[in-house]
């Protein structure tokens, strides 16, 4: 544990830090890909700190697509949206939601001083704990139906639909409940398939979970308690991992470890792995760790919190494992440092769309506090060829941030329509966002 006197002295000294600040030597450019630059590790005391001023969109402004595509509010007025699925109707279900009482993350000066850059940055509003369900019946790309659809969850994320069951990921368990097509609101009990880790720190408190195609079983993506494992590894059981979920049996194991906070999957048709996007370390510097996405393998360990990107050692990690640094995977792909990759999408109907957007993955960024300049508040798209990225990300959608770094909108989960568009939720300036091509008609049946 750290004393007293370090404490002060990290809030004193980020007063400092935040106020005049160094600037990464790279662009950012130089975390993305296959092979990204990793540079030495900066381990000072006082990370660097370069947060956003949450402050919304006014009447119909809107973030700024890339050539060839148009964007349009789907739906305004929600409440810190973070998370997306779409019904095989077509009804979109949004998770309003944020971290529960966590009374033990955080804690002391240095914890009183994130917990102030985090409601800066918007992120400090109380969940909802509910979803909401938006109908577009018309197809006109905005929905005339807004309405609650399940109350009474806890921070609830992720979401699944199997046969005619609906399964949501809340911090501390996944839960079902029966769902009918068409139905606008339940008002069934949800009850409990698998409990997850949460507690009294709960640091990633996201859960997210994804069905296998033949709905068998359930993915479940956990993120560890702590930047690298500081609180110890007993309060990382069952943490900074992937789980599956059998439905028949209700058994579940461990998929994949050493994954700092799994979030976004994604299934990748050619090769029918299972992709995921994590968010890597803090507090090494300006350029490390680069965020990734990358398909997981059956027993695969990711480095987390021992070694990143493969067998690069964190020091800081104490006591160090050798043996487990020596069977770390290299992802397989950077996704830029302190970019806060949440969402991950493949482009499924959105493959029709024109050059450069074809086969790939769409990866939304909610962005950095943790580097100078400022990388992330983006949607990407990472083209994909033979069923792996095959080339540079392109900006997909832009313009969150203002140069005086105040924060319109923040993008987080990202997931295809079935009207060959984008949706994009934005918790800070509570829409959801619809992406498409201009060359597609604005209105479509399903």
């Amino acid at each position: 544990m750290r004393s007293a006197i370090p404490s002060v002295a990290f809030g004193l000294l980020v007063v400092v830090s935040a106020a005049c600040g160094s600037s990464s030597g790279l662009a950012v450019s130089e975390g993305f890909g296959p092979t990204p630059t990793l540079p030495a590790p900066d381990t000072s005391l006082i990370p660097s700190i370069n947060v956003v001023t949450a402050v919304g969109w006014a009447g119909t402004q809107a973030p700024t697509p890339a050539a060839g595509l148009g964007v349009t509010a789907f739906a305004r007025g929600l409440n810190h949206p973070r998370w997306l699925y779409v019904l095989p109707n077509g009804d979109v279900l949004v998770a309003e939601t944020n971290g529960p009482e966590r009374p033990e993350d955080s804690t002391g000066i240095r914890g009183w001083f994130f917990k102030r850059f985090q409601k800066k940055a918007g992120g400090a509003v109380p969940s909802a704990n509910r979803l909401v369900l938006l109908r577009d019946a018309d197809g006109d790309g905005s929905a005339e139906l807004q309405t609650t659809f399940l109350s009474g969850l806890q921070s609830p994320f992720g979401m699944a639909l199997v046969g005619d069951t609906l399964y949501i990921a809340n911090t501390n368990a996944v839960v079902k409940v029966p769902y009918q097509t068409g139905a606008t609101t339940i008002s069934a009990t949800p009850v409990e398939v698998v409990a997850l880790p949460a507690g009294l720190r709960n640091h990633h408190w996201t859960k997210n979970i994804i069905a296998s195609p033949d709905g068998s079983t359930l993915y479940v993506a956990i993120g560890s308690n702590s930047n690298v494992a500081e609180n110890g590894m007993d309060e990382e059981r069952g943490r900074a991992e992937i789980l599956t979920v059998n439905l028949s049996s209700g058994t579940h194991r461990t998929f994949a470890t050493g994954l700092r906070n799994p979030v976004g999957m994604a299934w990748e048709p050619e090769t029918g792995a299972l992709w995921v996007a994590v968010n890597e370390r803090d507090e090494l510097g300006h350029d490390l760790v680069p965020d990734y996405m990358t398909s997981v393998r059956y027993g695969a360990f990711y480095g987390w919190p021992y070694s990143y990107y493969g067998q690069h050692v964190d020091t800081r990690v104490e006591p160090p494992r050798p043996d487990l640094v020596a069977l770390a995977v290299v992802p397989d792909y950077a996704l830029g440092a302190h970019t806060a990759s949440l969402g991950l999408a493949h482009a499924g109907v959105a493959a029709s769309w024109p050059t450069p957007f074809g086969a790939g993955m769409f990866v939304g960024q909610h962005g950095s506090w943790n580097r100078t300049p400022r990388s992330g508040y983006k949607v990407l798209f990472v083209p994909f060829s033979a069923g792996a990225p095959s080339g540079p990300p392109v900006d997909v959608l832009t313009g969150f941030v203002t140069g005086d770094g105040n924060a319109m909108g923040r993008p987080v989960g990202v997931t295809a329509d079935p009207r060959a568009g984008l949706l994009v939720a934005d918790d800070v300036g509570n829409v959801v966002w619809r992406v498409r091509s201009l060359t597609t008609p604005a209105t479509s049946t399903r």
